[in-house]
């Protein structure tokens, strides 16, 4: 809103933005290790479901599965974030697997190559972002792990336009 004053001079008034706090449940599911894996992503803005997700990876193993819901979560949801000249909400990604939230904290070292490439993937799309992750028990992710045994299920291949950018990096790597 412009305001004009004495002399012709101009203020202008900003409101400013709220920021949204976003939570993001994720899991992976693999029936066999490795084997039939699906992922589950379940978010919540501002403390209302925003999206979900449920797809099927094909055979992998459940680190596999849990690396990649985390991705794919990463890959939809980060751009919803950045509103009001890319100034970023709170982000809370929740997991069930204590593996991949101690890797992600840094607190446990990557070993396994298969890993330590989604890794190197989520990190880099993390990178600038204001976030946190943190480990819960599965009761405490049902509607992740519920979605990510529907993509096995259901086998609903993983979106194009993510495939394609996870083959663009794997060709930069």
């Amino acid at each position: 809103m412009k305001q004009l004053f004495l002399f012709g001079e101009e203020k202008v008034h900003t409101v400013p933005s709220k920021k949204a706090h976003w939570k993001i449940f994720i899991d992976g599911a693999s029936r066999g290790n490795p084997g039939p894996s699906g992922i589950g992503v379940y978010v919540l803005k501002d403390s209302e479901p925003a999206t979900s997700y449920a797809f099927y990876l094909g055979k992998k193993t459940n680190n596999q599965a849990e690396y990649s819901a985390l991705l794919v979560a990463l890959f939809f949801v980060l751009p919803e974030t950045k509103q009001d000249n890319h100034r970023h909400d709170k982000i809370e990604i929740i997991s069930d697997s204590q593996l991949l939230v101690r890797q992600i904290q840094g607190v446990y070292k990557v070993h396994d190559i298969h890993l330590k490439k989604l890794h190197e993937k989520a990190v880099k799309l993390l990178d600038g972002y204001a976030y946190t992750i943190k480990h819960v028990l599965r009761e405490e992710n049902k509607d992740a792990d519920a979605l990510a045994n529907k993509g096995v299920e259901m086998r609903t291949p993983l979106p194009e336009k993510f495939t394609s950018w996870i083959a663009s990096h794997d060709h930069k790597n």
